[in-house]
């Protein structure tokens, strides 16, 4: 049996889409038969023990600190990754490595696979340098985004093979000179086997939060400055105009949480504006029944351009409408008029014009909720997907995988 180990900056049981793909990557490569785990770095903050089975996977925990200067501080957290990568290898005695995003991974495995003499393969998510700019925590051209830049150009250069996933990841990666045969696909997904028959509307829920009879616009997820909720906000007055009735649920929180709650206490539509902050997974299901259009007004940077978000497929594979910003992270999911609705990015009106617009032709609802279903069954069900990685292990190994997964292919 093959055996894949994972190098992660963080896992289970902390939530984030980072963890989920993760989820759903290991669980799918489960059930085809390979032998997987994982060990995350020293940014995995979660505690607990040093070996921890999450939701039927194991995970291994890097232990250790770095200090010192950016830079070597980085460095540091690198070697210590690569050098715990070593000692389990010697106990579990993977047959490769597959690391993902951010480059300090990467690196570390890296290092590690040429240590033990075992193909590589790095995935990458998103570039965290650009992620730093659009979060707050960064600066475009300055010297850290250039450093970080460069050591992700030096692990794809180094890695066996890459994989990326979405069309604009890989593109930049060609643009910078990688060849595009060394970069595969594997889009973001979600497990289909997890989405169901979406909860009935729970009546109590709605009438604690005073949504009235609707419709509702709804986002779930974290607060950050790129992902433009300050758009949504600005947008209410203008949809209140035309759609009276509308409220707007914002589930989550994040650094532009409060920001975001003064600007929506001081707007015109302020009685529409609803914040519930964050709620624990078990109970998410119950916020996206209430929920008739999720809408992600993400706002337009290299981050948007170039990555797509996993939030709009878990909406459409749920049945839920999705009205989204015209971003090229966007654009690899939606077709404007057939499993979700597009509006400019940065332009509060326009999103207020195309919310509106959706919300008053109903008739074309449940043709877009089942467009939107079947467009994740046909490109982004992990059941699928996790068939991508089958040819990638296969070339780095120079043999064929688990006769299981060949018969299963």
């Amino acid at each position: 049996m093959t055996r894949v180990l994972h190098v992660l900056d963080h896992s289970l049981p902390l939530h984030s889409g980072y963890t989920f793909r993760t989820r759903a990557i290991l669980t799918a490569q489960q059930a085809l038969g390979l032998d997987v785990r994982a060990i995350t770095g020293l940014r995995h903050n979660a505690g607990g023990p040093d070996c921890e089975e999450v939701d039927g996977l194991i995970f291994h925990r890097c232990r250790g600190s770095s200090a010192g200067l950016p830079g070597w501080r980085e460095w540091q957290e690198i070697r210590i990754l690569a050098d715990a990568i070593v000692n389990l290898a010697h106990e579990w005695r993977p047959d490769l490595l597959h690391a993902h995003s951010p480059a300090l991974c990467g690196m570390a495995a890296v290092l590690a696979g040429k240590r033990l003499g075992i193909p590589v393969i790095y995935e990458i998510r998103a570039f965290w340098e650009d992620a730093a700019v659009s979060n707050g925590t960064g600066s475009a051209g300055n010297v850290k985004y250039r450093l970080t830049r460069a050591l992700e150009n030096r692990v794809v250069a180094r890695a066996g093979a890459v994989v990326t996933i979405c069309r604009g990841l890989k593109d930049d990666l060609v643009r910078r000179g990688v060849m595009a045969d060394k970069i595969t696909l594997s889009p973001n997904g979600v497990d289909l086997s997890l989405f169901g028959k979406s909860p009935a509307p729970d009546a109590g829920l709605a009438r604690d939060l005073d949504l009235g009879t609707g419709p509702v616009i709804g986002f779930i997820g974290s607060f950050y400055d790129y992902e433009g909720l300050d758009d949504l906000i600005d947008a209410m007055p203008a949809l209140i105009e035309r759609a009276p009735d509308a409220r707007l649920l914002l589930v989550g929180g994040g650094p532009m949480e409060q920001a975001l709650k003064a600007q929506a206490e001081a707007s015109a539509a302020s009685a529409a504006i609803r914040f519930v902050g964050r709620v624990p997974h078990s109970e998410v299901e119950r916020y996206y029944a209430l929920i008739d259009v999720m809408a992600y007004p993400r706002k337009q940077s290299r981050l948007t351009d170039l990555v797509t978000p996993l939030k709009p497929l878990e909406a459409m594979a749920q049945g839920k409408l999705v009205a989204a910003s015209d971003v090229g992270g966007h654009r690899e999911l939606i077709t404007d008029g057939v499993n979700g609705t597009l509006f400019r990015p940065d332009d509060p009106r326009d999103c207020a014009m195309a919310l509106a617009g959706l919300l008053a032709d109903r008739s074309q609802w449940d043709a877009r909720r089942a467009a939107g279903r079947a467009h994740v069954a046909a490109a982004h069900d992990w059941a699928r997907n996790v068939y991508r990685y089958q040819d990638v292990y296969q070339v780095q190994l120079g043999k064929p995988l688990h006769s299981r997964i060949r018969a299963a292919a």
